[in-house]
């Protein structure tokens, strides 16, 4: 079958990745339909970036307006597409051959979602980096509800750094949530897997993408994180993550052993441990007080919209 494509991005304060991920797009062997950004803030839009561009169309929303699920929701309202591909402004298709490679795995009926490797940047730190061979091996898989056992919650892992989806079946399943904190792609991934589909990692599917995290930034993210997995039992209740960071956390010292880079090894424990604590109190982020909640979360804006817990 031949799927046609549209790629969904959501902008904020774009620079010149932006402008080599749409043009990285419009020169893939898979041809893609349309590309679909929409960005924060008119006023902080460049119209330089996409200027001369096929197939791109640019909505503009306000600040108060984004949500990590009520944003992507609405460019999939502007879709007629059989494939839906989101990804970020900062993500680079590695080669001409992604948005070919990230379809493949839909042959197996039973597949409704795939997501791609990502690569370390050029200034990628090498801890950053081993956590992205780490979460995104070499080796591709496919996903489903009996691997629960085995994976735990990385049963759910997907990623809309760049990641594909059904969009038939997005729909009868409700897409994103309206509102998400974060982790919008492992929440809807979890809703996927418990219908009795799949979920493909697609090793062969390649955006260069990372980021060199403060610690508070890690601990903020870890505790959005830990914010979105609360407030979406039907998903994650039952289901523990920390063991997945212990092991990660292990492996990264023994990377650095291997390296002779021992000289990191603090640095690693001492993130780890803001990433730990951020994923603690997210937990329990219901029983502390709102200006607190807000100091300890990265996306900010997201509480100012919040007017009961329950949301």
């Amino acid at each position: 079958m031949r799927y046609t494509v549209d790629v969904i991005i959501p902008s904020y304060r774009p620079d010149q990745k932006l402008t080599e991920l749409v043009s990285m797009l419009q020169n893939q062997t898979y041809p893609v339909s349309h590309i679909l950004i929409i960005n924060t803030e008119e006023k902080l839009w460049n119209p330089k970036i996409v200027k001369d561009m096929d197939r791109v169309e640019v909505f503009h929303i306000r600040q108060e307006q984004f949500d990590h699920g009520r944003t992507r929701r609405m460019g999939e309202s502007f879709s007629n597409a059989d494939i839906l591909v989101y990804m970020t402004q900062d993500a680079v298709p590695a080669d001409r051959f992604l948005i070919r490679n990230l379809l493949r795995p839909f042959r197996n009926p039973q597949v409704k979602a795939a997501y791609a490797r990502q690569l370390p940047d050029h200034d990628c730190r090498i801890v950053e980096g081993y956590t992205r061979t780490f979460n995104y091996p070499e080796k591709s898989r496919i996903k489903g509800l009996e691997d629960v056992p085995k994976l735990g919650i990385k049963t759910f892992f997907c990623s809309n750094v760049c990641a594909a989806y059904d969009h038939r079946t997005y729909k009868d399943l409700g897409g994103f949530p309206k509102r998400a904190i974060f982790n919008e792609d492992m929440i809807y991934a979890g809703h996927l897997v418990k219908s009795g589909f799949r979920i493909a990692y697609a090793a062969d599917a390649r955006v260069i993408h990372s980021h060199n995290y403060s610690n508070k930034q890690q601990f903020q993210r870890n505790f959005d994180l830990a914010v979105s997995q609360v407030q979406h039992p039907e998903v994650f209740a039952g289901i523990r993550s920390e063991s997945e960071g212990i092991r990660l956390v292990k492996q990264t010292a023994s990377y650095l052993k291997s390296i002779n880079r021992k000289d990191l090894i603090p640095g690693l424990v001492i993130s780890s441990g803001f990433k730990f604590l951020g994923y603690r109190m997210g937990k329990l982020y219901r029983k502390m007080p709102r200006f607190l909640v807000k100091a300890c979360s990265m996306n900010k804006k997201y509480w100012n919209a919040v007017v009961s817990e329950d949301e």
